[in-house]
């Protein structure tokens, strides 16, 4: 005979167990819809990646992608421009999931010259330890050494040389749009909402935020879509962080240690103190179409990883506009500059000019370069250039990932 709390036990024992039944069932399921979901992030992040490979090998060209019937994923791309560079797009999505990617593209380089000095004054020269690699066009094929200094001069080729022509090649119409009227929103500084603390971020799938600010920026974050913009000068404290920014102003300049991605265009003149590092795709560019003095300069040790540009001027006027570059510092990318140029830092890549100089205390020595390596083959095949000039043969890749 049962006794009845023993039937209690057993009931109470019978819950129990379909308690925990019931729970495993639900963690299983909850599991399994959990890996499905991932699994699903997974196929989105890979067929994402297949449409940025897909608008690679287009040239970014517009075009539809097929929806793929085994997953039902769809892809599509879309590109637009953003200061001097290319912006790629790329969305997949099956129903209410979507993956986003943003890339600056451009294509890959195929410039190997070293030098491109235009034919309109006198042959250039050498002082102290020169090196120049890859081909160069010259006024003349006889480079003569200059005696500035005490130290032995010491000139090493390694390059084809050929006569230039009286004119630099012309420069991407892009570079003179940059200084028209931008599309965007355009706000006060005082107006544009930040998720932290001092930090502002917009994102590449976003409208551009135009946004004119103060004559100085400090202790702040700019990350992201943003053109910042004065109708006077711009001086960037190095306690100010910038990642994928545009700057517009009459003139720019970067505190001594300041490190940061950016895109500057001045009209007037760009100054980097020392010690200031502009990542890669970094540009810095002078744009000056008046008969007013323009000029770049950047101080020792500074570093620039993209392209330096002044243009503008006239032929008649290149005395006017220049590109001071002090010594112990290295620009990783070109050099386009239709006025002068005095050159005393490294550069692993291109550099196109008018004319040289080299100041000391006691005169200006022009169409001479001194102390410097220029090596165009230092630029690795994986480098990506500024798009100095309107070149869409080559094969397109990617120069960052933005998002």
């Amino acid at each position: 005979m049962i006794k009845a709390h023993s039937l209690l036990y057993a009931i109470y024992i019978c819950l129990i167990v379909s308690i925990i039944c019931g729970a495993l069932l639900y963690f299983a399921n909850l599991y399994n819809q959990l890996n499905l979901y991932y699994n699903l992030q997974e196929e989105l992040y890979i067929q994402n990646q297949s449409v940025v490979n897909f608008a690679l090998g287009n040239k970014i060209l517009p075009q539809e992608i097929e929806k793929d019937e085994n997953s039902g994923i769809e892809g599509r791309y879309k590109t637009k421009s953003y200061g001097l560079l290319t912006l790629l797009l790329a969305e997949s999505s099956v129903g209410n999931d979507t993956v986003t990617s943003a890339h600056f593209v451009g294509n890959y380089v195929t410039d190997k010259t070293a030098v491109y000095l235009t034919n309109i004054s006198k042959s250039l020269s050498y002082s102290g330890t020169v090196t120049l690699t890859g081909n160069s066009e010259l006024p003349s094929d006889f480079i003569d050494a200059a005696y500035i200094n005490n130290s032995p001069n010491k000139f090493t080729n390694n390059g084809k040389i050929t006569v230039s022509d009286i004119r630099l090649p012309e420069i991407n119409p892009d570079f003179e749009k940059i200084f028209e009227e931008t599309e965007g929103v355009k706000t006060a500084l005082k107006d544009v909402e930040k998720p932290k603390d001092s930090l502002y971020y917009n994102s590449f799938f976003n409208e551009t935020k135009d946004i004119y600010i103060n004559s100085s920026l400090s202790n702040i974050i700019f990350k992201g879509n943003f053109i910042l913009r004065s109708q006077d000068s711009i001086r960037i404290k190095k306690s100010t962080v910038l990642e994928d920014v545009i700057l517009i102003a009459p003139k720019i300049t970067f505190e001594s240690g300041f490190k940061g991605t950016v895109q500057a265009f001045a009209t007037k003149g760009i100054e980097l103190e020392e010690k200031v590092t502009l990542n890669y795709p970094s540009v810095i560019c002078v744009y000056n179409k008046n008969e007013e003095e323009s000029k770049i300069v950047i101080k020792k040790e500074s570093t620039i990883s993209g392209a330096v540009v002044l243009f503008g001027n006239s032929p008649d006027d290149f005395d006017k506009s220049s590109i001071e570059i002090a010594e112990e510092g290295l620009i990783f990318g070109d050099i386009y500059c239709t006025g002068k140029l005095a050159l005393r830092s490294n550069v692993y890549g291109s550099v196109y000019t008018n004319r040289f100089f080299v100041k000391t205390m006691a005169s200006t020595y022009d169409n001479t370069i001194s102390d410097v390596e220029i090596n165009a083959s230092k630029r690795p095949a994986y480098f990506i250039s500024i798009p100095l000039f309107n070149n869409q043969k080559s094969a397109y890749g990617i120069l960052k990932k933005v998002l």
